[in-house]
């Protein structure tokens, strides 16, 4: 078994550094394109792009341990899970469970703007119009912007470092946000998707809202947390995306 981690916006695999040593089998944290070197343009950069970046790292760092994948996705994350799951069905490392965490579900065909609260949407589409380049600013000047972000209970201090170092809080693009997402491509694979309680980005009315656009009836779990189990309850996580196959 791999688990293949796929992170939000404004992140890195390094999103991922306190779930990974409490999973049980191999784990490919990937870096989508844009991240930790890796050359893309973010104002132009497509879900296409990130689904064959993704696909490309699972053969390659899958290809020592051949077998099924579980793939997890965190927020943003979620728009090139159903591409990768096409790209990976006729290889040696099939995507047999995905887990959503408050992931991006749009409607069929519909996009990444779908799955955002309509101000934010709207905010987005104004600065697209306006020729603004389709990035997000990176890191905030003040790291204590980040403490309540997420709701949930506030950061510690320990945590707070955590979430703002630079190499995992980085630039990003919103362009992909304007792709075509389409979940048929994904076929009647198993899904669970982690609802988070006290979710501020992506409150839970819109989980709900999201994992009720899947094609198939998803398990469902819900966390007491803010946006980033991965980062402030690691081990409740671990063990929803640990137990899928019981679940």
């Amino acid at each position: 078994m791999t688990y293949v981690l796929v992170h939000g916006g404004q992140s890195t695999a390094r999103f991922w550094d306190r779930l990974v040593p409490l999973l049980d089998g191999d784990v490919l944290a990937i870096d989508l394109p844009g991240r930790a070197g890796r050359p893309a343009d973010l104002a132009t950069l497509t879900v296409d792009d990130e689904v064959a970046s993704v696909a490309a790292d699972v053969r390659a760092g899958a290809a020592s341990a051949e077998g099924p994948v579980v793939l997890v996705a965190h927020s943003s994350g979620g728009l090139v899970v159903p591409g990768v799951v096409a790209a990976l069905a006729a290889t040696a490392t099939p995507v047999v469970h995905v887990v959503l965490n408050a992931a991006s579900v749009p409607p069929e065909g519909g996009l990444g703007l779908d799955c955002m609260k309509p101000s934010h949407a709207a905010r987005i589409r104004q600065a697209k119009d306006a020729g603004i380049p389709m990035v997000t600013p990176g890191p905030p000047a003040d790291p204590e912007a980040m403490r309540e972000a997420y709701g949930g209970d506030p950061l510690d201090d320990e945590t707070l470092a955590f979430v703002s170092d630079p190499a995992r809080v980085v630039v990003d693009t919103m362009n992909h946000y304007f792709q075509a997402v389409r979940w048929s491509q994904a076929g009647g694979v198993a899904v669970t998707y982690v609802v988070n309680e006290r979710d501020r980005p992506v409150p839970t009315e819109l989980q709900e809202t999201m994992l009720a656009r899947l094609p198939v009836t998803p398990a469902v779990v819900r966390l007491d947390t803010g946006h980033v189990p991965a980062v402030t309850h690691p081990e409740a996580l671990a063990a929803v995306v640990r137990d899928v196959y019981r679940i």
